[in-house]
C-alpha cells in the first residue's frame, strides 16, 4: 500500500473482461446449455459480497498529511504538528552541506538538500494548504531523506512513493518553497539523533504504532500510535466484492471454496494485524498489509461483513476491539479531544534505540 495524492482516490475494483473474452464466454455458455443448466437448489442460493468498510488512506505510521492539514487550519504550528506525530521528538539541525542521493529512473542524482526539498514538498502537499502544514512537511522530508537509505551506500531515497515523491524543480511552487525556507535546515531528531520520519495520507482517526504498521520492524519510541483529533468520518471508504471477485484475489490463501474473512488480531489503532482467510476445506493466516494488498484496499483498518441477498452480517473478530463505524454499529463515535496547543515541540524523552532500517519497505509517503 503506498497510496497518496498522486494516486487517484477510491479504491480499485477489478479489471473489466475483454470484450472479446465476454462473447466467447457467451456462445461456449449457449452450446453447452444442457450441461450448464443451473440445478434448482443452486438457482435459489442468493449471491454473497464480501462488504468492507474502513478509514485512512496509508499505512498509518507517522504524520497523516491529513491531519497536518486539520491541526494547521486550527492555528497549531509547524513544530507541535510535528511533536504530535512524532512522539518524544524535538527539532535539530541537518548540515547545510548535505547531499541527496536521489534514484531517478535508474540513475542516481546527487541534490542538495534544500533543492532536494523543496521538489518533495511540492509533489507531497497541495501548494494551497496552510503554511503550518507545508513546513511541517518540510522538515519531515528533509528529515526522512537523510534517515531513509533506501539504497544502502548507492542512493539514499526513490524519486517515488517507495521512499517520497520528488518532482524536481518543475514542480516548485512559492508557497512550498516559502515553508521550505522557513524551515531550512531543520529536522526531526529523537535523543538528539535525526529520527525517521514516515509519513501518510489519511490516518481516519488515529496513527498506527511502527511495529503494528509494519510487519516486523522494531518498536521505536517516536513512531506509536496517536489520536488523530481533525481525522474521521470524511476519511472513510466502503467496498462491495463479489466472493468470486474475493476468491481470485485471495487464490492460495484457502482451500475449498472462499468463505470469508475473520479478523484475529488489531494494533495500537483498530488496523489489522492478522486475519485468517476461510475456505471451506482450508483457512490460512495472513498479516493485515498482505490483505490489504491482495483486496485492493487502501489502509488496513477495516470490517469485513457479507452480505447475502439482503441480509448482512459481520464476519468473526476475535480482536477483541469494538467497531467504531459500519453498518451494524448503530451509533458513531466521538472524536478523540484535540490536544493542548501550549508550547512547541515536546522536550527530549529516554534513550533512542537503533533505528531498524527498511521497516515495512521504507515507504514514507504511502505505506
Amino acid at each position: 500500500m503506498r497510496p497518496t495524492y498522486h494516486r487517484p482516490p477510491g479504491l480499485r475494483g477489478a479489471s473489466p473482461a475483454p470484450r472479446a473474452a465476454v462473447l466467447l464466454a457467451g456462445l461456449a455458455a449457449f452450446f453447452s446449455l444442457p450441461s450448464a443448466m443451473p440445478s434448482a437448489a443452486a438457482a435459489a442460493t442468493p449471491p454473497q459480497t464480501l462488504v468492507i468498510e474502513g478509514t485512512g488512506n496509508g499505512h498509518g505510521v507517522g504524520m497523516s498529511q491529513d491531519g497536518a492539514l486539520g491541526y494547521a487550519r486550527h492555528g497549531f504550528t509547524y513544530q507541535q504538528i510535528l511533536a504530535h506525530y512524532y512522539t518524544g521528538t524535538t527539532l535539530g539541525t541537518a548540515s547545510a552541506k548535505a547531499v541527496v542521493k536521489v534514484l531517478i529512473g535508474g540513475r542516481v542524482k546527487r541534490v542538495p538538500i534544500e533543492r532536494y526539498v523543496r521538489g518533495v514538498v511540492a509533489a507531497e502537499m497541495p501548494a494551497s494548504w496552510p503554511a503550518a502544514a507545508l513546513e511541517a512537511q518540510a522538515v519531515a522530508s528533509r528529515t526522512y531523506a537523510l534517515t531513509d537509505h533506501a539504497g544502502g551506500s548507492r542512493f539514499d531515497v526513490y524519486s517515488d512513493t517507495r521512499s517520497q515523491v520528488y518532482a524536481g524543480t518543475a514542480a516548485e511552487t512559492a508557497a512550498t518553497n516559502a515553508a521550505v525556507a522557513a524551515t531550512a535546515g531543520q529536522i526531526v531528531t529523537y535523543a538528539g539523533r535525526p529520527a525517521i520520519t514516515y509519513f501518510f495520507a489519511s490516518s481516519g482517526g488515529m496513527t498506527e504504532s511502527v511495529q503494528d504498521g509494519f510487519p516486523g520492524a522494531e518498536p521505536e519510541p517516536w513512531l506509536v500510535g496517536v489520536p488523530d483529533a481533525y481525522e474521521g468520518s470524511d476519511a472513510r471508504w466502503k467496498l462491495e466484492i463479489p466472493f468470486a471477485t474475493a476468491a481470485k484475489r485471495l487464490r492460495g490463501l484457502y482451500r475449498g471454496r472462499f468463505h470469508g474473512v475473520e479478523v484475529i488480531r488489531r494494533g495500537a489503532s483498530p488496523r489489522i494485524l492478522t486475519a485468517r482467510v476461510l475456505g471451506t476445506a482450508a483457512a490460512s493466516i495472513v498479516s493485515g498489509p498482505a490483505l490489504a494488498g491482495r483486496l485492493g484496499l487502501d489502509s488496513t483498518w477495516e470490517y469485513f461483513y457479507v452480505r447475502t441477498g439482503s441480509a448482512l452480517r459481520a464476519e468473526p473478530d476475535h480482536s477483541g476491539r469494538a467497531r467504531l463505524f459500519g453498518p451494524l454499529t448503530g451509533s458513531t463515535p466521538n472524536p478523540p479531544p484535540p490536544p493542548e496547543r501550549s508550547g512547541g515541540v515536546a522536550p527530549t524523552a529516554g534513550a533512542r534505540p537503533a533505528l531498524s532500517a527498511g521497516s515495512g519497505g521504507g515507504t514514507a509517503a504511502g505505506g
